[in-house]
């Protein structure tokens, strides 16, 4: 009787995980991305030294920079003295998001941020698109913001020395210039520091951050004291659209505060300090987002504001009749730009290095100093590529793309948070999203809503940045990413049927053990002692 086929069985990891993580979408388990997480392939570590303190003040110098100091006039433009509806409106979008964030941020503390939390749920591809998007996200508003911080560079100047720097050297091409050097000159400098330790890195951060908003709130004092109730009418001139779009532009103010879900890997006790954070830097910056709007709006009617650069200092000086309070408010700026961008490449870098520890970009990007505990090869190349965009590129040309990848992104967190609450229920979570699941669903409709919002041009450029990241995964991550290549190592792999050959007489000195199974067929015959199994 011929006996039955025999096979080997499959390792224990495979046969424990669902099907979907060997026939479907590659999903990373929670587990193995916090085990994985705080060190590169050599061993080393990153630090967790930063408390509570910090890192609300690196979530507020991610946040308040380039979108309220520059990019209120732009949402003026468009929306009139109704932009404290549209800051609302951003608001609104962030706050539902933001709770995704926190429970997020509180069951998965890895450096990854929302791209892990995409690879957790939703699968290697769409965490390599989300990856690929945040590089709109902090890449390209990185050099958005260094952008800006030209324009409060050069009035901070002015008003100290009644000298600026030309506009050749000071404005990209579009704007009356050939390259932003103060763009690229501010980038290096937050390289310099990011690179020295996570340690100094908050410090200065923290110290610019609560400089920023002493200004801020100074100017609100100086603004409201000028406040005039017929600078706001007619009070949305441009009705219900140009709200709307004035949200998707106001919504850039607000990027930034997932950044802290970043310091996942160097925050102390994270399951409970990132929730904190993300929710004080929302309900701070809120309101102070909101009073400097009222501020603006007040003392200066909404034509004399749309499109002018440095416009809070603009508001100081005809407010005061003096370019003193202005200086001040010019240094706040840059102090408060100089942070966003310190912020922001920091949460690039870290982005950059999970992903290169799970194989889906180089190595490099993971590799971490053993005397500083930074990725510095990783810094220096995010800088080098970033500067490029921040030197020639009009600040107007990138932010509606910047908002689009960030909302893109944001879509994908609230679908993780639904997603993660069916699979894994049993997940600690210290913090959870309120109202579950009409939070995570308000998020993703808002969301989809101020990307409507940015218009039909912006659509297309990110439908066809959508299409590269497609193609860079297919052609480079899938091949290379570390969680395929070890599922293909241990699929189980099958015998070949089992050849039987008939007993043999043997001498009474090598009696011939015969193994049957467990039906009575005989599998195999030692002709020799210690001898193996012959099989065919």
């Amino acid at each position: 009787m011929r006996p039955p086929v025999s096979r080997r069985r499959p390792p224990e990891a495979l046969r424990a995980a669902p099907p979907a993580a060997r026939s479907g979408p590659r999903i990373k388990s929670p587990d193995l991305l916090i085990a994985e997480s705080g060190a590169d392939l050599e061993g080393h570590g990153l630090r967790r030294s930063m408390g509570l303190f910090q890192l609300i003040c690196f979530g507020i110098g991610a946040i308040v920079g380039t979108g309220i100091f520059v990019g209120l006039s732009d949402t003026v433009a468009k929306a009139g003295p109704a932009v404290l509806v549209s800051f609302v409106l951003a608001a609104v979008t962030c706050v539902f998001t933001a709770f995704s964030f926190a429970e997020l941020g509180g069951a998965i503390p890895v450096s990854g941020s929302s791209y892990s939390y995409a690879y957790a749920t939703l699968g290697e591809r769409t965490a390599f698109l989300v990856g690929w998007c945040l590089l709109l996200e902090y890449g390209i508003s990185v050099s958005a913001v260094a952008v800006g911080w030209g324009q409060y560079l050069n009035e901070l100047l002015g008003s100290l020395t009644g000298w600026q720097l030309p506009a050749a050297l000071s404005s990209p091409p579009g704007d009356g210039g050939i390259v932003n050097v103060p763009a690229v000159v501010v980038m290096l400098l937050a390289a310099l520091l990011l690179v020295r330790g996570i340690r100094e890195s908050a410090r200065a951060t923290a110290a610019m951050a609560v400089l920023k908003l002493a200004v801020l709130v100074l100017f609100c004092v100086i603004g409201l004291s000028a406040f005039r109730a017929g600078n706001l009418s007619p009070f949305a001139p441009e009705g219900v659209a140009g709200i709307t779009s004035g949200a998707s532009v106001a919504f850039f103010s607000y990027i930034g505060f997932d950044a802290i879900t970043t310091a996942g890997e160097e925050v102390r006790n994270p399951r409970r300090n990132i929730p904190v954070a993300i929710m004080v830097c929302i309900g701070v910056v809120t309101v102070l987002y909101c009073l400097v709007a009222a501020s603006a709006m007040g003392a200066l009617s909404a034509d004399e504001v749309a499109g002018r650069p440095a416009a809070l200092s603009l508001i100081v000086n005809r407010v005061t009749h003096s370019t003193l309070g202005g200086g001040v408010i010019a240094f706040g700026a840059v102090v408060a730009i100089a942070s966003v961008v310190l912020a922001v490449m920091y949460g690039q870098t870290r982005i950059l290095m999970s992903m290169s520890r799970d194989g889906l970009v180089p190595r490099i990007f993971e590799r971490v100093s053993p005397r500083t505990s930074t990725p510095v090869a990783n810094t220096w190349i995010v800088t080098a590529v970033f500067a490029v965009p921040a030197a020639v590129v009009p600040l107007d040309a990138v932010m509606n793309l910047s908002t689009i990848g960030t909302l893109a992104v944001m879509v994908a967190v609230n679908l993780s948070v639904l997603v993660l609450r069916r699979t894994r229920p049993d997940l600690p979570r210290r913090f959870r999203v309120p109202l579950f699941p009409v939070s995570p669903l308000l998020g993703i409709a808002f969301c989809l809503y101020l990307s409507y919002g940015t218009g039909p041009a912006t659509w297309l450029q990110f439908a066809g940045f959508l299409a590269a990241g497609a193609l860079v995964y297919a052609c480079y991550g899938r091949r290379r990413s570390r969680l395929g290549q070890a599922s293909a190592a241990q699929e189980p792999a099958v015998e070949e049927p089992v050849v039987h050959e008939p007993v043999v007489q043997a001498s009474a000195a090598h009696e011939p053990a015969v193994h049957e199974s467990a039906d009575g067929a005989a599998t195999g015959v030692t002709t020799g002692v210690g001898a193996a199994p012959r099989e065919g």
